[in-house]
């Protein structure tokens, strides 16, 4: 009994003192970067409804618009919290948001395709004004008066003409991902071969040929052999608004004759088993854990990820994925072997069309010698790049869908 008051007591003083640090860290501020926010608001106008993003942080931001959503990419901590204030709206129909190690992606459903929007930024405190405006002819109906038109104090009727920011923009990125690398080495061929140093080998050539022939900027997610996390390649595409994305790697199969080449984009159901196994292993990785940072955002982060990476860019990465498989038919002779679906964790988030080429099978021994080879490298390149400009006469990436 004496023991069982001991443990007691123990137990009681070590709660007094833990709760004794965590006031003292508070008070001191250790904790205090927790309570960075970012709160969004959404207000109709007389003609226009408003979104205000307000935040403690400097807001660093850019935004997107396909179809009836808009894309707003903004730089805050991750341990930011989002605020969404419950709103009902003639224009906005539904907001979610999802969190990255440097970016708050925020994506907004507009009823309706046919509208214009305004951003602008303010200092102090930092707010992003986001005016949408429905376009003649839109379905969209506003309100003719509202109660709450009064202009408030922390979101002006309108931009100041120095802080009107440009949506567009001279230059055209292309982001080249080289699939793995580091201590993620990909499939292993029986001759030896790596699939991290063939996608690295390829995804150079490919960056060269797209510098020479076209006015895009090219960025690779990674230049030497190192591990990138599958988060941040997508936000290195994101962060440099990039216009396509495309990732290498090389196929395997426990068939030791399957051959040819494979050309993916997003989709969280797969089309066959084997593309469901496939997206296993290539997001098998050591950095998979889930990094929701609270389990009631999961709802959300889904949400956000089907609506931007399936709606707004499901017909444009379909497209591109069609003429890269076309033209990797053609120029290698390899078998089709079809464009496919598969959830592929490295193109959920990149807000662009994106997708994933498996160029040939390291698992068969004579495509792993022919991988090994420069000619087939370049050949290999040449073929995506055919694909990539293909693409861009036929459909512009810009457009609205």
């Amino acid at each position: 009994m004496k023991n069982r008051q001991k443990i007691v007591k123990s137990i009681f003083f070590a709660y007094l003192i833990l709760s004794y640090l965590v006031c003292l860290s508070l008070a001191r501020g250790d904790l205090g970067s927790s309570s960075s926010y970012l709160r969004v608001r959404v207000e109709d106008k007389k003609q226009y409804t408003q979104v205000l993003f307000s935040s403690d942080q400097k807001i660093s931001s850019f935004v997107e618009q396909s179809g009836n959503y808009l894309l707003i990419h903004l730089r805050l901590p991750r341990n930011s919290r989002f605020i969404k204030e419950p709103f009902t709206s003639q224009i906005v129909k539904s907001i979610g948001w999802a969190k990255s190690e440097e970016t708050f992606l925020v994506t907004l459903q507009v009823k309706g395709a046919k509208y214009k929007h305004e951003t602008y930024s303010l200092d102090d405190p930092p707010r992003l004004i986001l005016n949408i405006y429905p376009s003649e002819g839109s379905s969209i109906v506003t309100p003719e008066s509202s109660p709450n038109t009064s202009v408030s104090p922390l979101a002006p009727e309108g931009p100041p003409p120095e802080a009107r920011r440009s949506l567009s923009s001279a230059i055209r990125t292309i982001v080249i991902d080289p699939g793995h690398g580091g201590t993620e080495s990909g499939a292993q061929g029986k001759l030896g071969s790596l699939e991290k140093d063939i996608t690295l080998d390829i995804s150079f050539k490919l960056k060269e040929i797209v510098s020479r022939n076209m006015a895009y900027r090219v960025i690779l997610t990674r230049e030497e052999d190192l591990d990138v996390p599958l988060d941040t390649r997508a936000a290195i595409a994101n962060n440099n608004r990039a216009d396509l994305f495309v990732s290498i790697h090389v196929n395997s199969s426990f068939r030791p004759h399957a051959h040819g080449s494979e050309v993916f984009f997003l989709s969280l159901n797969a089309t066959d088993e084997e593309a469901r196994r496939l997206a296993y292993l290539e997001n098998n990785s050591s950095e998979l854990e889930s990094k929701i940072a609270d389990p009631e955002n999961e709802e959300d982060i889904k949400m956000i990820l089907w609506d931007m990476a399936q709606t707004a860019y499901l017909k444009q990465s379909s497209l591109l994925a069609e003429s890269i498989q076309r033209e990797l038919n053609a120029l290698l002779s390899t078998a089709n072997r079809g464009i496919k679906q598969a959830p592929f964790k490295v193109l959920t988030g990149v807000a662009c069309p994106a997708v994933l080429v498996e160029v040939a099978f390291i698992s068969n021994q004579e495509e792993e010698r022919k991988l090994l080879t420069e000619e087939f490298q370049t050949k290999v390149a040449e073929a995506i790049f055919r694909g990539i400009q293909d693409f861009l006469r036929a459909y512009s990436p810009h457009s609205n869908s």
